[in-house]
């Protein structure tokens, strides 16, 4: 073969090569999902196998039709709802609480999600934090909010609501200590009852996300992670 002929042919080959599935399949990044640590469960995505309805009592069996109802979760079984089923009646009352707190206590839904996102940020829950951002973005937080609380920028600059739900988090999950200027704040903006009620909001996703750590919660098959966690 002539050595301009064998450059073309090669250079068609690669170029063939390079267009194929196959090729982009070895060129991109692996799914997140398809390699799992070797502790969990395939179907349920977490260290425990999902309960099947038939062996749950009749408590546990009505709580799963709930969760499994459409529209009962933002993420259905395949997260903290199918963690639930193995203590459906806490499960029952937490979620209870967690649905007072985030549709009837009265916050505004971007103030509820900003501050889903700064407990899932400072908690470092890669999975609550990737069931949220769309939300909030839905919900209509600016994405220049969700950046300073997915990167921990300054919140200097932001809306005084946004800055003090944000700092309010920041100091109760990461200082363990909220100071007296943060605090009345926060009373002001919100009055005391409902900050309480928005530190048990806050207190709720922390607990989902103690869960979600102890089981090794892994992403839906396909999803991204969204934070950069050490």
């Amino acid at each position: 073969m002539r050595p301009r002929r064998r450059f073309v042919w090669l250079f068609s080959a690669a170029a063939i090569l390079c267009a194929s599935p196959a090729a982009a399949q070895v060129a991109s990044p692996p799914t997140v999902g398809l390699h799992m640590p070797s502790d969990i469960d395939p179907h349920s995505g977490f260290r425990l196998p999902l309960p099947n309805r038939e062996d749950l009592d009749d408590a546990g069996k009505a709580h799963y039709d709930r969760i499994a109802a459409p529209g009962a979760s933002i993420v259905g079984l395949r997260g903290p709802s199918g963690i639930g089923l193995y203590s459906p009646k806490a499960a029952a009352h937490a979620r209870a609480l967690n649905r007072y707190l985030r549709f009837e206590a009265g916050f505004l839904p971007r103030i509820r999600e900003i501050a889903i996102l700064t407990t899932a940020r400072e908690m470092d829950s890669q999975f609550e934090w990737a069931a949220h951002e769309p939300e909030a973005l839905k919900e209509g937080v600016e994405p220049r909010v969700i950046d300073v609380i997915k990167h921990r920028r300054s919140t200097s600059g932001l809306d005084e609501t946004d800055a003090t739900v944000i700092e309010l988090g920041r100091q109760i999950f990461r200082d363990h200590k909220v100071t007296p200027e943060t605090f009345a704040q926060a009373k002001a903006l919100f009055g005391p009852n409902k900050l309480i009620e928005l530190v048990m909001l806050m207190g709720s996703y922390a607990g989902t996300a103690a869960l979600l750590t102890a089981v090794d919660m892994q992403l839906h098959p396909g999803q991204q992670p969204l934070l950069s966690i050490p």
